[in-house]
């Protein structure tokens, strides 16, 4: 999933002061969207980090109150929507209607599950380091205004940062060792951002401004570096990791993606599609191909700003490929994307970069896409891939990937689906991208570009087995590490960073798979539905133009089958 969308989509959100819990549930369909409306309106005021990165600038000044006090409301208030949602008499509405009120519950069930499962104020360290880094990060990668304002919001952010630090201390009663690791890996990451990046905007304050600005960078920097010792010191005493159990893992999946399957039926997708790919590899005519080596590349970029270009190019080729082949059509609304260097501060848990999209309320179109720092010799798999070969990894983060279905996503006239971010979709459409490239011909058979799609589909794979024992509680996070390098073929940097990933965010490493096989299997019916008037390209346009929903809704909304729907909700044992 989206850095973005994850910091939208698993916040913890809350209810707007007008409603009373435990007041009777409006009855009728308008009322739905003004209760969703005013959720998100409430959600993003408390939330003005993760408001700034979806390209709502009206708190940039702010953190959020991360207090005891704010936190028990925010919960009571999202406990008490999804009660009254839940009690709708949505059975009798239209079809739309009743769509909306399914998607709107499903946003709050997931808010509720993870506020109550994964308790991540008092559990996760990396909820207050994320909290400080997004909040400078979030003022920089756009120019949404003047240097000067962005300047004078981050001081703010930063006069704030020391007493956020000091409610985390206090909520962290619970913290696990893992996580733990994981914020002190990235507090003590983080001065480059804090300081040289923000040098690009220090410049346009006033000389009284540029002080204000220092201290305030120097005490952030030292209560996140205190943060990292404080952490540090308690390690052997913090509690390890812990799976969520194989009960609470099926009702994430039913309720918060609507899915027909259980934990156990995801785990022997994942089997099978592993053992799929593996030999896809070794069907090639080298099945040395799948390991990117950037040896065999022609031209070797000479130094960052060499492999950003050279990264960046590429994309045109994959564009020209589109639509030549009338693969799907472009919206005249689509911006520029480009690709910049990962900031240090997030390499712990994304050692392959990660997509920033346009957001929810930018008025920029552009998008980005973050690459580790350039080094001809890592052993990182993303690195290799991308002197090798980038053309894979754009198709599935920029178009016809993330960038692309995100955006218009972006443009849906329907409040609620438009701000549904359901990372089965977003993530099984840019894998579905990366196969579908191939399959129509943009790389040549036995070339290394083909046997790279073939490796990412196979540590994709991986993933889901990672992901679904470790939360379950099957395998301990050595033995994830040891699956995704013997496994999905991945070296140790890697399968370190995504297994930290998986044990950080259950659920979002089976998203690429599942969301590619119900994209195949939704494929296969729309084909046999349309007969000897299918065409590929429509089918990618009837599938972008419902957002990033559940894809048992959309099946509904492109074959007019709810089928796949009702046995997803049949398990939940509700309507």
């Amino acid at each position: 999933m989206t850095r973005a969308m994850v910091l939208l989509g698993i916040g913890v959100f809350v209810l707007g002061a007008s409603m009373v819990m435990g007041a009777a549930p409006p009855a009728k369909p308008d009322s739905l969207r003004k209760l969703a409306a005013e959720y998100y309106g409430w959600r993003d005021r408390n939330f003005p980090v993760a408001s700034s990165s979806q390209g709502l600038h009206t708190w940039d000044d702010r953190l959020a109150d991360f207090s005891a006090g704010a936190i028990a409301a925010r919960r009571n208030r999202v406990v008490g929507l999804l009660g009254q949602v839940r009690a709708m008499p949505a059975d009798g509405w239209q079809k739309d209607d009743r769509i909306d009120w399914l998607l709107f519950r499903a946003q709050l069930e997931t808010a509720e599950f993870f506020d109550r499962v994964m308790d991540p104020e008092a559990t996760n360290p990396q909820v207050y380091v994320n909290e400080c880094s997004n909040a400078i990060f979030s003022l920089l990668k756009k120019e949404y205004a003047p240097p000067r304002d962005r300047a004078l919001a981050a001081t703010a952010r930063l006069r704030a940062m020391p007493a956020l630090v000091e409610q985390g201390k206090a909520n962290l009663v619970r913290p696990v060792g893992l996580y733990a690791r994981l914020a002190i890996d990235a507090a003590r990451a983080i001065d480059p951002l804090f300081n040289d990046s923000l040098k690009t905007l220090a410049a346009a304050l006033r000389p009284g401004e540029r002080d204000d600005l220092a201290r305030a960078r120097e005490a952030a920097l030292a209560a996140l570096h205190g943060f990292a010792d404080w952490l540090e010191k308690r390690l052997p005493q913090m509690t390890a990791f812990k799976p969520m159990g194989e009960d609470r893992y099926n009702e994430l999946l039913r309720r918060a993606y609507l899915l027909p399957l259980d934990a156990r039926q995801v785990e022997m997708l994942g089997q099978a599609e592993l053992a799929r790919y593996r030999a896809l590899e070794g069907l090639l005519p080298d099945p040395a191909l799948a390991d990117p080596d950037p040896s065999r590349s022609a031209v070797v970029p000479k130094d960052q700003e060499d492999f950003l270009k050279a990264y960046e190019s590429r994309q045109d080729e994959v564009v020209r490929f589109l639509r030549e082949k009338n693969l799907l059509t472009l919206p005249p609304y689509l911006g520029r994307f480009s690709i910049r260097q990962l900031p240090e501060a997030f390499k712990p848990t994304s050692p392959g970069g990660f997509m920033n999209p346009p957001g929810l309320y930018d008025t920029d179109p552009s998008g980005f896409y973050f690459i580790p720092t350039y080094n001809p010799k890592s052993p990182n798999f993303y690195i290799r891939a991308a002197i090798e070969d980038p053309r894979p990894i754009l198709g599935h983060e920029g178009i016809p990937g993330h960038f692309l279905q995100i955006s218009i996503a972006n443009h849906l006239p329907d409040e609620i689906r438009r701000q549904h971010g359901d990372g089965v979709f977003v993530e099984g459409w840019a894998l579905y991208g990366e196969e579908m490239l191939m399959r129509t011909g943009l790389y040549p058979d036995g070339s290394a570009g083909q046997g790279q799609v073939l490796r990412l589909s196979r540590y994709r794979a991986a993933r889901i087995g990672v992901d679904v024992n470790l939360h379950t509680g099957r395998w301990t996070f050595e033995e994830a590490v040891k699956y995704f390098m013997e496994d999905g073929g991945l070296d140790r940097e890697a399968a370190e960073g995504e297994a930290a990933g998986a044990a950080s965010d259950p659920t979002q490493k089976i998203t690429y798979m599942v969301g590619k096989w119900q994209i195949m299997r939704l494929l296969g019916l729309y084909r046999d539905r349309r007969g000897k008037d299918f065409r590929l390209g429509a089918f990618h346009d009837d599938l972008l133009k419902n957002g990033s929903l559940p894809l048992s809704i959309v099946e509904w909304l492109v074959l007019d089958d709810p089928g796949t729907l009702e046995r997803a909700l049949g398990a939940m044992g509700t309507r």
